[in-house]
């Protein structure tokens, strides 16, 4: 089963990447960027039958290693 996961900073936490994306942005002409954030995109094959044992297993992965729960936020999605 195929489970996607994606990590972005809280709100209101200092992103450097991000401000150095969206200055690069802008350099290049594209003034219409007002905010850029930057996150991480995760692809993950978990050995399951059921979709409700890998969104557990997801949950369980992001609290503990994949996203910082003091400064990120996480959201997952499984794709058969």
């Amino acid at each position: 089963m195929l489970v996607k996961v994606f990590v972005t900073l809280k709100e209101g936490v200092l992103d450097p990447q991000g401000k150095a994306v969206e200055n690069s942005l802008h350099s290049l002409g594209f003034g219409a960027v007002r905010e850029v954030r930057v996150g991480k995109y995760l692809e993950l094959s978990l050995d399951v039958a059921e979709a409700e044992d890998a969104e557990q297993q997801a949950r369980r992965m992001c609290e503990k290693l994949l996203a910082n729960p003091v400064i990120e936020d996480y959201r997952f999605e499984v794709a058969g």
